[in-house]
């Protein structure tokens, strides 16, 4: 397989090992399918801040959601087994999950990270086959969801919203059930948040994250994806 399928990198990525503080990896270029590309094929997303150059990171530790350690708590399985009235979908409405994303407000954050030049350029790596979301729906009404990153056969989730209480955490759960079903066996979650540490999720160093990756691509068959 070739690595960069053609796509050009308007970043020159060092080894994402090598890191300034933080995990900074890189700074500049612009947020284009194929610096995307080539970025979550490294390991490496990009974190904007107004008013600053892009910037890109590699953590020293990254949040993981092994699907074997998956585990729902009682209240959530509870709550979850009761699916009346709602219908799931995967890819029906990326741009309108990415905007509620966008929207959601969250506890102990001012503002959003999702700044309209990530709208642009997540719905364009959409549009190139390298991005997704799975929607929640009750009636034609979109209630939850969950958006992230497919790349040579890892998933990194990038954020998920709910405008009625657990459609968010249904959205993860149906997530989750797609990719086991095309053999994923973990998700990159980025950072731990108190949700998916409910379920299971934790930091591993980022050497750790690097080899799973690497061993994600290497098993990864292109023609067996969704």
């Amino acid at each position: 397989m070739s690595v960069d399928r053609g796509f050009r990198s308007s970043v020159d990525f060092p080894d994402p090992r090598k890191t300034w503080a933080d995990g900074l990896v890189a700074v500049g270029g612009v947020l284009d399918v194929g610096t995307l590309y080539h970025a979550y094929h490294r390991g490496i997303f990009p974190w904007p801040q107004e008013g600053v150059p892009m910037l890109w990171f590699c953590p020293d530790e990254r949040g993981i959601l092994f699907f074997d350690e998956f585990h729902l708590p009682r209240r959530w399985a509870q709550v979850l087994s009761h699916t009346e009235g709602l219908r799931f979908s995967c890819g029906e409405a990326f741009c309108q999950v990415v905007e509620a994303c966008r929207g959601q407000k969250r506890p102990g954050q001012q503002g959003t990270w999702i700044l309209p030049e990530m709208v642009d350029a997540y719905e364009n790596f959409f549009r190139a086959g390298f991005a997704r979301s799975y929607e929640v729906w009750r009636g034609d009404e979109l209630v939850g969801g969950l958006y992230g990153v497919f790349v040579n056969g890892a998933f990194s989730g990038e954020s998920m919203f709910h405008r009625e209480d657990d459609a968010s955490k249904r959205a993860l759960v149906w997530a989750i059930e797609n990719l086991r079903r095309e053999g994923l066996t973990w998700m990159d979650t980025q950072m731990v948040t108190p949700v998916i540490s409910s379920v299971g999720g934790r930091l591993i160093p980022r050497s750790e994250y690097l080899r799973l990756l690497k061993e994600a691509q290497l098993r990864w068959d292109p023609s067996a994806s969704w």
